[in-house]
């Protein structure tokens, strides 16, 4: 079983950057692919980026591809996200979270979801 913790969320402004980070604990980390989602006011939640164990596999949807860059460190069992060119829409709730199937833009495959941190940028 593994345990998530999100953090790195906050309050910019539009253009700005922010890092998100995911620190896993309770079982070996680089044994699952590894996801973040976002969840804003009234939608559903929606798929962001993916990254196999190793790294060497890696998806965004369409909307962050560009600005948005997924990475992990096996050693410190942490997974990353680096944003920028931040815009209101990306205005979320973002979650991390581990799958046992390997790196999956399905929500459904994911075994393990933190508790998600808020991400809020003004216009």
């Amino acid at each position: 079983q593994v345990q998530l913790v999100e953090s790195g969320g906050g309050l910019v402004q539009a253009g700005d950057s922010l890092r998100l980070s995911c620190a896993a604990s309770g079982s070996t980390f680089s044994n699952y692919g590894m996801g973040w989602f976002r969840q804003a006011p009234g939608k559903e939640r929606e798929f962001v980026s993916t990254i196999s164990w190793s790294g060497s596999s890696i998806l965004y949807a369409d909307s962050v591809k560009g600005r948005f860059t997924i990475s992990r460190d096996n050693v410190k069992n942490t997974l990353y996200l680096q944003m920028n060119s931040l815009g209101p829409e990306d205005t979320a709730i973002y979650y991390c979270a581990a799958s046992q199937h390997g790196s999956s833009w399905y929500l459904w495959e994911y075994d393990y979801w933190g508790q998600g941190t808020q991400v809020t940028v003004s216009s």
